[in-house]
């Protein structure tokens, strides 16, 4: 758990537990040989990722950005994606508060090692696992969520999502870039998903991103280390070099939702190199 107390907020990095995935999937068109050299895979060529969330307390009301995988899972998923996944209660438990305590879930996209924490099994059914929180999402990734296409079919579990769509005023539809608060902006970032929304917290203290699997980690700052997972490889390369050059401007702090090693950090610009380097909360 990673803290960081601002003049106006906290913000507190939380471990969502582990997955492992495809080495080759997670960077597309790089050789094995250069990201195994960060990246060590094992003996079935998958590398180790974290599942990072964020909680953000502005003293008014708490927000959760993603919420990993959750434990709904199956012994045989749970060892196809080398599945350490933690519950709500884990998840919360070392920011000191429960489940009940969250207002708002903001979910950059749909995918299971991000939403997949959002419902609980609960008797025969599923409920949300943050009873009193309204979940933040982009209209077109719940339509895109919602396409029996095979190319997508995997990621998208409607257990996650559809139990929420059931309850009256459970989800919050956003519709683009909009500002959830005056500190906290919600910008498209398409690639990954044509509908993926970066989170962007504000405050006198600067700017902390969480840009999810637009960079799923610091080894893929380099423009051309793009996920073979992304739906639109081309515009993740268009988006990154749009978001990028702003984050290093600006001096942005950046969360990498899958790193368990660098998972806070600043982008900086080296004439054509652009790498991540550690700081300090």
């Amino acid at each position: 758990m990673i803290v960081q107390e601002r003049a106006e907020l906290k913000l507190t990095l939380l471990d969502g537990g582990r997955v492992r995935l495809d080495g080759g999937a997670m960077f597309g068109v790089v050789p094995k040989p250069l990201w195994e050299r960060r990246r060590p895979a094992d003996e079935r060529n998958r590398i180790e990722l974290a599942m990072n969330c964020l909680l953000i307390e502005d003293g008014a009301r708490r927000v959760l950005v993603d919420n990993g995988a959750g434990d709904k899972w199956d012994e045989k998923s749970r060892d196809i994606y080398g599945l350490q996944p933690k519950n709500a209660e884990a998840l919360l438990a070392p920011a000191g508060i429960v489940p009940e305590d969250i207002d708002v879930v903001v979910l950059t996209h749909l995918h299971f090692d991000h939403a997949g924490g959002s419902t609980v099994r609960h008797g025969d059914g599923l409920r949300p696992a943050f009873p009193n929180a309204r979940y933040v999402v982009q209209r077109g990734e719940l339509a895109l969520a919602r396409l029996d296409n095979e190319r997508i079919r995997a990621s998208y579990l409607a257990e996650n999502f559809e139990p929420l769509a059931e309850e009256e005023d459970r989800l919050q539809i956003v519709d683009g870039d909009t500002f959830l608060f005056p500190w906290l902006e919600l910008r498209l970032v398409p690639g990954h998903t044509p509908f993926m929304q970066m989170v962007l917290v504000r405050d006198g203290a600067g700017t902390v991103a969480f840009p999810a699997d637009l960079v799923p980690t610091a080894s893929h700052v380099p423009y051309p280390w793009i996920m073979g997972y992304d739906l639109e490889p081309l515009a993740t390369l268009e988006t990154k070099k749009r978001v990028f050059p702003e984050a290093v401007r600006e001096d942005w702090t950046v969360l990498f939702e899958h790193d368990a090693e660098l998972p806070w950090g600043m982008l900086r610009q080296d004439g054509a190199r652009l790498t991540a380097v550690a700081t300090e909360p």
